[in-house]
């Protein structure tokens, strides 16, 4: 009997995706077939924000991410303590420092 061996996936990251693009608000939504996951960064005193990157996912997809994010945060926990949750976090538009005026 041969043995055969799973094959290898060959992943390229190249240095402006390495880099990363910060985010500090999501929104999700789905349809029937796709999850949308659109990652924005919330600058404060400015009232307009852009969506920095959109992720679009089928609902499998979207149930594997979620399982290896629960699973990463669990991790993350047992090396440096517990992630303090919010229930209802709202977003100021200062981020709770004071507003500058020129």
């Amino acid at each position: 009997m041969e043995d055969k061996k799973d094959p290898q996936l060959n992943i390229e990251l190249d240095q402006d995706v390495a880099e990363g693009t910060y985010s500090n608000l999501a929104i999700i939504n789905h349809s029937v077939s796709e999850f949308i996951v659109d990652f924005i960064n919330i600058m404060p005193g400015v009232p307009k924000a852009k969506v920095k990157s959109r992720i679009i996912l089928t609902p499998q997809h979207a149930k594997r991410l979620t399982k290896a994010l629960a699973e990463n945060v669990r991790k993350f926990e047992q090396a440096h303590g517990e992630i303090k949750d919010y229930e209802k976090v709202p977003i100021p538009m200062n981020f709770g420092g004071t507003t500058g005026e020129a």
